[in-house]
């Protein structure tokens, strides 16, 4: 099976982001316009964090 990421402008930006990072790929593979809203999801989904919020900590442990 091939390494490249097909680009499908019909799947959703953060499930593509997701997957890419599932995959292996680099961050820099995303395939929208700076500043673009679907680059932005995108990094959002290859983050697992939505734009402008800090990571969630791990639980305490007891």
């Amino acid at each position: 099976m091939s390494q490249t990421l097909h680009h499908d402008p019909l799947a959703d930006p953060i499930t593509e982001g997701a997957y890419a990072r599932a995959r292996g790929r680099p961050k820099d593979a995303c395939p929208y316009p700076a500043n673009s809203p679907a680059r932005i999801a995108w990094l959002e989904g290859y983050d697992g964090v939505p734009t402008g919020r800090a990571r969630d900590l791990p639980p305490a442990s007891a």
